[in-house]
């Protein structure tokens, strides 16, 4: 006898599961219920990204760790809406279908080459390693394509603001992934000195192992920053700002571009305790990146030419990023940093800044959360 559940999955894929061209008229009740089911994977890669950090700067690597195991489940679910969109045609058009498919494409194929990289190289807990990157650059690719099948397909109301929103804070976290790294490892480094390294034993000498060294302090330094210090703010800052102009043009509502960064705090605050509580480590939590917001946001008030506003808009990231930097190293704790890096940091932003509106216009991930698009 069938279930409830059974009886409407199969009522669903009766009314829905055909063969389509992409760019099919979406019913509103699909399409809202394909983006939640989105943004239900996303946030499980998230809590298991976010687990996975500190799981690695506590034990040693294990493929069957819980974080890897709720990080698949959300990729799964991920994976299963792009073979969804792609058989049915339903809630894409061929433009956000290709950036799904490329993205889903790229992150499954880092998968195994992550694993082969680890069985060669052994711990590589950098997140800077070239098999994470191809799973950051998938996940942003694929998150391109899912704002912009949302933006086109999202009845103007609080739940597409809301969905809006939510799709860029997964895009911020993404991209400020890598620097977590240095966030946990300075950290890690203050833990030792106090004596009481929140590494395991075998997790301190395998590391010490690979360098060639005792268990000492600076093998510990070797496992918990071997990132230049420039890395963090220029990388940081550039990617960070970039992510939150695009967001506030596409959400396109005053402080926008505070509220996605003060989500993406919120969170890192919130997360920060329940890690702490299980017993493993913690991370310094960026702060300044509310900042950041706010310099974005405030550049965008104003009426003066777009490539001025942008010059403008890099100058207020750049001082109010590296400035909140340092505060936050004199007031509790933040990776070290190259202050001097704030000049390629300027340049650099102000030029992307300046392009950014013509390419998120291009493949449509900037459109005006009051005209949605929806193919007839």
């Amino acid at each position: 006898m069938k279930t409830g559940v059974v009886e409407r999955v199969a009522r669903f894929r009766d009314q829905y599961w055909e063969r389509g061209e992409p760019g099919r008229r979406t019913p509103p009740a699909l399409a809202a219920g394909l983006y939640q089911l989105w943004l239900l994977g996303l946030l499980l890669k998230l809590i298991g990204s976010s687990w996975d950090v500190a799981w690695h700067f506590k034990w040693l690597r294990d493929e069957l760790a819980p974080p890897h195991m709720i990080n698949t489940v959300g990729t799964v679910i991920v994976v299963g809406l792009t073979l969804f969109h792609t058989y049915t045609g339903y809630g894409a058009d061929k433009t956000a279908l290709r950036l799904m498919q490329w993205g889903t494409g790229v992150f499954l194929v880092a998968l195994p080459i992550d694993l082969i990289n680890h069985r060669i190289n052994g711990l590589d807990i950098t997140s800077w390693s070239g098999s994470h990157a191809l799973l950051y650059l998938g996940t942003a690719i694929m998150l391109a394509g899912a704002l912009r099948g949302f933006s086109q397909h999202a009845e103007p109301s609080r739940w597409r603001l809301f969905g809006l929103a939510a799709l860029w804070f997964f895009f911020l976290e993404n991209m400020w992934f890598p620097n977590q790294h240095q966030e946990y490892g300075v950290l890690e480094i203050a833990s030792w000195d106090r004596g009481d390294p929140y590494a395991e034993p075998i997790l301190l000498q395998f590391a010490a192992d690979q360098i060639g060294r005792p268990v000492d302090r600076a093998s510990i330094v070797q496992f918990s920053l071997p990132i230049a210090d420039w890395v963090y703010p220029v990388w940081g800052l550039v990617t960070a700002a970039l992510v939150l102009v695009v967001a506030r043009r596409s959400i396109g509502r005053r402080w926008a571009a505070t509220a996605v960064a003060g989500g993406y705090v919120a969170y890192r605050c919130l997360i920060w305790p329940l890690l702490a509580g299980v017993d493993f480590p913690i991370s310094t939590v960026p702060l300044f990146l509310v900042l950041v917001g706010l310099a974005v946001d405030a550049a965008h008030l104003g009426r003066v030419p777009e490539p001025v506003a942008a010059v403008l808009g890099a100058a207020a990231v750049t001082g109010l990023g590296y400035g909140g930097i340092w505060a936050q190293q004199q007031l509790d704790a933040a990776p070290p940093i190259l202050f001097g890096s704030a000049a390629v940091t300027f340049v650099l932003l102000a030029v992307l800044w300046t392009a950014a509106g013509p390419a998120a216009r291009k493949i449509g991930v900037g459109l005006n959360p009051l005209r949605p698009r929806v193919a007839a």
